[in-house]
């Protein structure tokens, strides 16, 4: 299965990937926002490394497959220029219960975010644009 797409994200077609008998399914999706540090943002454009991302990825969800044997996980992101409110990425886990759908969630996004080299360059109303520091904010759980 491709981790990543140039399309928009389907987030039915990935809750139908991961759906199952199971009582609990925890989904998270990603949007461009409006801002970052207190300045607009208009758009935003990832770009990855794509075989290096794909493996990581690949590589993220057999780890999570052994943490949390009863869960399925399904993960999307988003590689181009995309617009604020945008899908950039999305995470779906199916588990017996919610706990542990919820902890395969985070657990996922929080790897995602941490270890696969996909990049992201903002652009701003009056023209300019930049690159983001994805170690900016790794403390807070939240690089981009």
């Amino acid at each position: 299965m491709p981790y990543l797409t140039d399309a928009p994200i389907d987030v039915a077609a990935l809750l139908a990937e991961a759906r199952s008998g199971d009582g609990a399914l925890c989904l998270f999706v990603g949007v461009v926002r409006d801002h970052n540090e207190g300045r607009p943002t208009v758009a935003i454009q990832y770009e990855a490394y794509g075989p290096m991302a794909e493996s990581e990825m690949g590589r993220i969800a057999d780890a999570l497959l052994r943490e949390f044997p009863d869960a399925r996980v399904r993960m999307k992101h988003r590689v181009g220029r995309l617009s604020v409110g945008e899908p950039s990425v999305a995470i779906a886990a199916v588990a017996p219960h919610r706990a542990e759908a919820f902890a395969a969630c985070r657990a996922a996004i929080d790897r995602v975010k941490a270890t696969v080299p996909i990049w992201k360059k903002e652009f701003h109303p009056d023209g300019s644009s930049g690159w983001v520091d994805p170690t900016r904010h790794a403390e807070a759980g939240d690089r981009r």
